[in-house]
């Protein structure tokens, strides 16, 4: 499997429109953390203009399927996508386990 690195972008005050679809988008999220392919994800801590997802997937294809099945794609609150295939040289396990062990509340 390999390691895909998701840079979004969020649509202006999509703080508020995200609202309605919230709920969903996070069931999906959580949904593919516990099948072990989102390794984490979030948004900027700095600005909510945008943010990170890391995957593991066999394809890009696979990727960009996962991604416009979300519901904040189909409500066009991610203008702006770009998948990166990640080649990871240097990685802590233990941090890794860790990191796909979180909870992810938002």
């Amino acid at each position: 499997m390999k390691t895909y690195a998701v840079i979004f972008t969020f649509v202006p005050n999509a703080m508020e429109r995200r609202k309605p679809y919230r709920d969903a988008h996070l069931k999906h999220f959580n949904e593919l953390r516990d099948a072990g392919r989102i390794i984490m994800a979030g948004p900027w801590a700095d600005a909510y203009d945008g943010g990170l997802i890391l995957f593991r997937a066999e394809s890009q294809m696979e990727v960009e399927a996962i991604i416009q099945d979300d519901a904040y794609y189909k409500a066009d609150l991610w203008p702006e996508i770009q998948i990166r295939e990640w080649n990871v040289v240097i990685s802590s396990q233990s941090a890794f386990l860790d990191a796909i062990a979180l909870p992810y509340p938002v």
